[in-house]
């Protein structure tokens, strides 16, 4: 992207570099995002905006361990020269350095294989033998250890035994009772490298030994007694061997960070950029930042955009409710933008806003607007903002503007947006204001997008005149005319300098005084302005109302509509749970059935007693599938009146009873040998009709006997023909309805079908059995029909 280091400056990016980089957690981090600049090509961008919209979801379960990173740069370089030495303190930035590498692998582990942040993490380059010697090497205070090498270690236990013994011998010097009044007091220290005592000066000469230094009173001299001089010329050579052990130690580690100096830097590298990825997920997160989606069409739709810096409370908190968010859009088939309204309304924020929030996708970092927002990343930008005038280049402010507008002109294309800010002012308003369209004008036939702001009239008119050229006004409170700080599309707004100057306290004979030159004229267009303002006000108002309702219509709608998903996923799991049951129900009672008529076959019940009690327990396991049975809804049978001693079903309760007598719309019946009043709506006849055995009441009737206790469960009608099979089909129907039966068995036999057919259409035309069937194949199959019978 084309940008000058003055661009950047103009729109304050400084300011926020300084927020990212106050969010890092290591120094390249830090360093890396107060370098950061707007990055080359949409694909880079893209991916810097995907890591760091990775990187907000992750926050959640925190950060990588990046705390112990080091800058390496400047450790490298000097490390590349052969014969070079790195201190310890140096080689520990670089062991930590390569320990926050590994541990941000394991970081990344867990990562899913597509996360980009994973990929950036895979790229480390792993270095555990210069991790573990390093480790080995140096102390966690930048010391080389004992464990740095055999001859160190050697070295020192040496040292360490040598200075206990000087020591030893010193005290025993200083505690002797003939020796001990000569020392100005019990203390061992050291001078020139080698272990001393405090003598007294009027003592001199009584101790033999070495005088190496005396205190600044002349009271004391410090001596090196006779008696140690030769441990301590002993530990001045140990301490020399040290030295040189610790340099070549020294020498072999920097000889291994120059053998890894591109892996290192690789590292350093990757790291910042993890760690500037997640400083900017942080800041997103705190001014509720999103991603616009990025298009090849030059236009620009942020909505709810607010600028940054406006949110910015201590140094670099953030509170998004100090920022008032704004619409800013530049659609097609619109070109250029003209911005007006009151000083102090918020016009040059807006135009910032356009800039910054560019630069701000252009550098990876996610922007503070609303979802949906839609944003081209041009490849150009230019800003006219501030005072150019100069001194010492004796620019004015007028030439200074005429001189950035030059060089604009001249490079400006296809795919560029300009920024102007105040344009046309420091001179004659009416040959400003012809010099900007001109320049406009230019810059659309260039392809060039523009945004600018404005108070002279000659550009609003223009604007309002032009294709490609919206006005849009800065919005003020129509009662108050104080600034709103909002845009308002279509419209050119009113400078309103008499409010502004109102409002800033100017005193009131002046106020009048300047009414007074002014004239009517202007100020009725000053009104006009307003009422225009305040009616799009207005409609925006009724607009935000209208999809405010949309959006709750919307909601309900979903809501409904996942309310009866879930409903119609309760009712399938219910019904699924029914079926399961009445399977397991269904095939117990197969069971039961087959156990019984295993009985029935075997002659294990026998009798009309017997019989009785087979059938009571075959109706004791039917009854337990009768809530699985589909139900049909009875219907009053209306075709004749029912009459006194006829057989009748009672509807509610499921059994039949005798009529006894009909007293208006109630009738009196017989039950069992007692009697009962129940509706005649509630009562049904059967077909054929049935009576009592008393006799028939009416001469076209008839009677059968009344079927015999042990009523049996299967009618055997091979070899019959088809009319008296059925007659004789239809006598064991009844005789089994009065029996209270629920099931009966037909066997027809195979023979030619027809005898089978005429018996299951006779069924099927039946209202008292509710299902018939095949039997098992193991008892009968084809050969027999099995009739479930209602009430």
């Amino acid at each position: 992207m084309d940008i000058s280091t003055s661009t950047l400056t103009r729109l304050e990016f400084d300011a926020v570099r300084h927020l990212l980089a106050a969010r890092t957690d290591s120094r390249p981090g830090r360093l890396l995002a107060e370098q950061l600049i707007p990055l080359v090509g949409q694909a880079t961008v893209a991916l810097a905006l995907a890591e760091v919209g990775e990187a907000q979801l992750l926050l959640v379960e925190g950060r990588p361990p990046l705390g112990g990173n080091q800058v390496l740069k400047t450790i490298l370089t000097h490390a590349a020269t052969s014969g070079s030495l790195l201190s310890a303190e140096q080689l520990q930035d670089v062991g930590a350095a390569v320990d926050v590498a590994e541990r941000c692998r394991s970081w990344a582990a867990p990562l899913a294989e597509q996360s980009r942040l994973a990929e950036l993490c895979a790229l480390l380059a792993p270095l555990p033998a210069l991790l573990r010697r390093l480790q080995e090497s140096i102390g966690s205070r930048g010391e080389l250890l004992d464990t740095a090498s055999f001859e160190l270690g050697d070295i020192r236990r040496e040292l360490r035994q040598l200075r206990g013994r000087i020591k030893q011998q010193l005290e025993k010097l200083l505690a002797a009772t003939a020796t001990a009044s000569c020392f100005q007091e019990q203390l061992i220290t050291v001078r020139n490298g080698r272990y001393v005592v405090p003598l007294k000066t009027d003592y001199r000469g009584q101790v033999k030994g070495l005088i190496h230094d005396e205190s600044a009173s002349g009271q004391t001299l410090y001596l090196e007694p006779e008696l140690v001089l030769a441990a301590n010329s002993q530990l001045q050579q140990l301490l020399q061997e040290e030295k040189r052990e610790e340099r070549r130690i020294l020498l072999q580690l920097t000889a291994l960070v120059r053998q890894h100096r591109s892996e290192l830097a690789q590292n350093e590298e990757l790291l910042a950029r993890l760690d500037m990825r997640f400083a900017a997920a942080c800041l997103a997160r705190e001014y509720d930042g999103h991603v616009p989606q990025l298009l090849n069409e030059p236009l620009i739709e942020l909505r709810q955009a607010r600028h940054p810096l406006l949110m910015v409370t201590d140094g670099t908190e953030i509170d998004p409710s100090r920022a008032i968010a704004i619409d800013l859009c530049l659609l097609p088939p619109s070109r250029t933008l003209v911005i007006s309204g009151p000083n102090t309304g918020g016009k040059s924020v807006a135009l910032k806003s356009f800039g910054l929030l560019l630069l701000m996708v252009r550098a990876g970092l996610p922007i503070p607007c609303a979802e949906g927002s839609r944003l081209c990343l041009f490849e150009k930008l230019f800003v006219d903002i501030g005072d150019q005038q100069s001194i010492s280049e004796q620019l004015s402010t007028f030439s200074g503007h005429l001189s950035r507008l030059k060089l604009i002109l001249a490079q400006a294309g296809d795919n560029a947006l300009i920024l102007l800010d105040e344009a046309g002012t420091g001179t004659d308003p009416a040959e400003g204001a012809a010099l900007v369209i001109a320049a406009l004008e230019m810059l659309q036939q260039a392809g060039a997008h523009t945004v600018l702001t404005t108070h002279l009239g000659q550009l609003k008119t223009w604007a309002a005149e032009t294709d490609g050229v919206e006005n849009a006004a800065v919005e003020i409170d129509a009662e108050t005319l104080l600034p709103q700080y909002r845009l308002n599309y279509g419209i050119p707004g009113a400078s309103s300098a008499m409010a502004t100057a109102s409002r800033l306290g100017m005193p009131e004979q002046l106020l009048n005084r300047a009414q007074q030159l002014l004239g009517e004229q202007p100020q009725e267009g000053n009104e006009l302005l307003l009422s225009l303002n305040r009616r799009q006000q207005e409609l925006d108002q009724l607009r935000h109302e209208v999809e405010r309702e949309r959006e709750n219509a919307k909601r309900l709608w979903q809501m409904r509509r996942e309310q009866l998903q879930q409903l119609q996923e309760q009712k399938a799991q219910i019904r699924a749970q029914a079926v399961r049951q009445a399977e397991a129900l269904i095939a117990e009672t197969t069971r039961q059935l087959r156990s019984l008529r295993r009985k029935a076959d075997g002659g294990l019940e026998s009798g009309a007693k017997g019989q009785v009690a087979l059938a009571a327990q075959v109706d004791e396991v039917r009854q337990q599938l009768q809530p699985f049975r589909a139900q049909s809804r009875a219907k009053r049978n209306n075709a004749q009146p029912l009459e006194e001693g006829e057989l009748v079903r009672v509807l509610p309760l499921g059994v039949t009873a005798e009529l006894v007598r009909i007293q208006g719309a109630e009738a009196e019946l017989q039950i069992g040998g007692k009697r009962m009043r129940q509706a005649l709506q509630q009562l049904e006849s059967f077909t054929p009709r049935r009576f009592a055995e008393r006799g028939v009441k009416k001469g076209h009737q008839f009677t059968r006997p009344a079927a015999p206790q042990a009523q049996s469960l299967r009618l055997v009608l091979v070899g019959q023909r088809v009319e008296s099979a059925l007659q004789n089909l239809e006598r064991f129907l009844d005789d089994a309805l009065l029996a209270n039966l629920a099931q009966i068995e037909i066997v027809h036999g195979s023979g030619t079908g027809a005898l089978r057919k005429a018996v299951r259409e006779y069924l099927a035309s039946q209202r008292c059995v509710s299902a018939f069937y095949a039997a098992a194949a193991e008892h009968g199959g084809e050969n027999i029909t099995v009739a479930e019978l209602g009430n």
